[in-house]
């Protein structure tokens, strides 16, 4: 007796497929990220806000907590928080 399994096409497919398939993404998920951490983390060493440099250097969040950071808590040179 042969069983039929009505999931055959959908769940048939490996790791390494998949991996080969969207192996593009992982050096522009690097660039993405870097550049965000590059850019927070010079704004950061520029204002003096040690504890966010400190965030930026352990915390890896593919550029979310970069990104929050300079929209939300960006200040313009003389100290004055930017109006929205």
């Amino acid at each position: 007796m042969m069983y039929n399994n009505m999931f055959d096409g959908v769940l048939n497919w490996s790791f390494g497929n998949v991996m080969a398939q969207y192996f593009w993404l992982f050096p522009l998920a690097v660039v993405w990220s870097l550049a965000w951490k590059g850019i927070a983390l010079w704004q950061a060493g520029q204002r003096k806000q040690l504890p966010w440099f400190i965030a930026f250097l352990i915390v890896n969040t593919f550029g979310l907590l970069e990104i929050f950071y300079l929209f939300a808590y960006h200040y313009k040179p003389n100290g004055v928080k930017r109006k929205r």
